[in-house]
């Protein structure tokens, strides 16, 4: 049944909307900076807060704390690490790559964009990117995609992110859509996926900021375009570095109009 509503909420909500538009139309979109570079520069002892290595076909899930960072380094060779991420305080917030896309007017996730949640708010902040190589439209590996290898048994990211959704009290059908760490997916002319390998530098890293207390689960999987004709995923090192405050001109925080409304949001729960 259709429910009309009130003239003075819908004048509200458009109000609100134009508000939007005026400020997204009057906001000058900071250029975003080249790739961070290589060699992965080193970190203080000090400033680690647990350090691990997710071997091939793994899975690990930690708490991560609001302001933390979080470092993906291909120390062992080339892996693609796919990643998922609820709010600790309320699981049933989640990451959200289609907003993340739709927001940002890109599938190309990189140093100073973010990764939005299902609620409008922003969870990460990606503050360094040797590669742009990561997937945000494919998804992880299934049982399916691993039938290729000729192999049985062999782990793959759905069966992962299910015993790790498990172990934190949720279940199949709180699983997000995962982002993919290393993964040069890209799409062609014809609308067609491919696997641009030549975005990969060796020992890339990516290192994201978390903008509210999470659970973050990762699994080391092969991922579905992965050209190897080899089930042979390396190890990855994850560390969880120290929180470190953001400056109030971080640009991930102020490059677009659409980041600065997802802090806004961010700031409006934690009131």
């Amino acid at each position: 049944m259709h429910v009309k509503r009130p003239a003075e909420e819908i004048a509200a909500n458009r109000a609100r909307y134009e508000e939007h538009q005026r400020k997204g139309l009057e906001f000058a979109p900071k250029a975003l900076p080249g790739f961070s570079a290589l060699a992965e520069p080193a970190v203080d002892d000090e400033n680690i807060v647990h350090r691990e290595i997710i071997p091939g076909g793994w899975y690990w899930a930690t708490r991560l704390g609001a302001a933390e960072l979080i470092r993906i380094s291909l120390t062992h060779g080339h892996s693609s690490l796919a990643m998922i991420a609820w709010n600790a305080d309320d699981r049933s917030e989640r990451i959200n790559l289609p907003d993340t896309v739709k927001v940002q007017w890109t599938t190309e996730l990189s140093k100073g964009r973010v990764i939005f949640s299902d609620m409008g708010r922003i969870m990460f902040s990606i503050t360094e990117d040797t590669s742009g190589a990561h997937d945000c439209l494919v998804g992880g590996s299934n049982a399916s995609s691993n039938a290729r290898y000729q192999e049985s048994n062999l782990r793959d990211t759905r069966d992962n992110f299910v015993k790790l959704a498990m172990k934190a009290g949720l279940d199949r059908r709180d699983i997000p859509a995962a982002l993919t760490f290393f993964a040069p997916v890209r799409v062609d002319a014809e609308g067609k996926f491919f696997w641009n390998a030549g975005l990969l530098n060796g020992p890339d890293y990516v290192e994201l900021r978390a903008e509210m207390d999470m659970i973050v689960g990762f699994s080391n999987c092969p991922h579905p375009l992965d050209p190897n004709p080899l089930y042979a995923p390396n190890p990855v090192t994850v560390t969880r570095l120290a929180a470190r405050p953001a400056a109030a001109d971080d640009l991930c925080r102020t490059a677009t109009v659409e980041a600065v409304r997802g802090f806004e949001n961010n700031l409006a729960a934690s009131l």
